[in-house]
């Protein structure tokens, strides 16, 4: 049950790293490997989307299934796993919301990053030409 949870952690933080290192000054050289690579990631990781909607519906049904804890009619016990299936629930939509986020970010600036080499390419070739 925690293994879709480790797989959404580990791809999130594989589209942060990818994020970072394609807005890092200084690595020109680098560039265009990593634009391959996050370019040929960007579909694997697009099944991200539908997964982190299947993950917040699950969410949203066990947050309406469990047992309310209110007033007396709960032990010590049971009013602590009340509390921490609360905290588990808001930690995992934090999750999705950071592997959206983070693959929304990665598309755009890969986009971003594809255009500006092709622009530069186009000035290159127009620079020649004159």
């Amino acid at each position: 049950m925690a293994l879709k949870w480790v797989v959404l952690g580990y791809a999130a933080a594989a589209e942060a790293i990818m994020v970072i290192l394609l807005t890092m000054p200084g690595l020109d050289g680098l560039r265009r490997g990593l634009i391959a690579v996050a370019r040929k990631l960007l579909k694997p990781f697009l099944a991200i989307v539908p997964f982190c909607f299947f993950l917040l519906v699950e969410i949203y049904w066990k947050y309406h299934t469990r047992p309310s804890c209110y007033g007396d009619s709960c032990t010590p016990s049971d009013h602590l796993r009340h509390q921490k299936s609360i905290v588990k629930s808001q930690r995992n939509a934090l999750l999705i919301a950071s592997a959206l986020t983070f693959y929304w970010i990665l598309y755009s600036v890969t986009n971003l990053v594809v255009r500006i080499e092709q622009l530069n390419q186009r000035d290159d070739r127009l620079r020649n030409r004159v």
